[in-house]
């Protein structure tokens, strides 16, 4: 059993260790080179300028990220463990508090504070104990850090692009299996900029094709892929270090058909 918890507080992140060097400053001071400088929060101006990007290269429009959001947020009104549960039109969303441009407020996560608890077993203890019903195996795991060229001028690439492309082929082929046999994903959305970008970064997707897809509602029931039947992050709350395994208990209750309405 893995334990741990999140404390988070309101707002933007900060920094509060003034004796060292803060390990986003390389990503900061790409984003700088690439954009310039804005007083706007690191986060959603590091993502917000991915979208951006895509926007300028594809041809991407704000209404493509507030759709992102508005699907999330009406996943989340079956999740009874989501932050929020409330349901927003794509007015209300792209009418919603200015963060950094193309986001807005409803895009963005909050902040979030939990306790999670894994259990990881071997087989030979599910085969002991009679698991085997709710036991759900990992069949592919790949973890990656920065690349060189998250650093090579694309904004896209710098919140972690390349790094997802290739995490997700690893993991793809130690599963044996393709972005076209994926049924369900829980998928990082800290903002809706993110999620658009890693539909891509994932094979879900061609590359530049992202807006295109959720035109046609293929991220969402009776599309392609459900992509956070959870709510996501922006209902959830992203409790950082956390997220990561709640993610993992929404897909462990999908698998094993006790996710109710979702």
């Amino acid at each position: 059993m893995a334990l741990g918890f999140e404390k988070m507080y309101t707002g933007s992140l900060k920094s509060f260790f003034t004796d060292r060097i803060n390990p986003l400053f390389d990503l900061i001071i790409t984003d700088t080179q690439n954009r310039g400088f804005s007083k706007s929060p690191i986060a959603p101006k590091l993502f917000g300028n991915a979208g951006l990007e895509h926007m300028e290269k594809y041809g991407t429009k704000l209404e493509h990220f507030a759709k992102i959001a508005e699907k999330n947020h009406r996943h989340s009104v079956n999740n009874p463990y989501s932050q929020f549960r409330d349901v927003y039109t794509l007015e209300q969303i792209m009418k919603s508090t200015k963060i950094h441009y193309p986001l807005t407020n409803y895009n963005v996560a909050q902040p979030q504070m939990v306790q999670p608890a894994a259990i990881l077993a071997s087989e030979q203890f599910v085969k002991q104990h009679g698991l085997e019903d709710q036991a759900i195996e990992i069949k592919g795991i790949s973890l990656k850090t920065d690349f060189k060229s998250t650093f090579e001028g694309s904004s896209i690439k710098l919140i972690g692009s390349d790094m997802a492309q290739a995490t997700a082929q690893d993991a793809y082929k130690q599963a044996g299996i393709g972005p076209k046999d994926v049924q369900v994903v829980e998928l990082h959305d800290c903002f809706s900029a993110n999620e658009l970008c890693t539909y891509e970064a994932l094979g879900l997707c061609e590359t530049g094709k992202a807006a295109d897809a959720i035109d046609k509602g293929d991220f969402t029931y009776g599309g392609k892929v459900v992509v956070n039947p959870s709510g996501g992050l922006i209902s959830k709350g992203h409790p950082l270090g956390a997220t990561g395994l709640a993610q993992c208990a929404e897909l462990c209750w999908q698998l094993r058909g006790m996710a109710q309405k979702r």
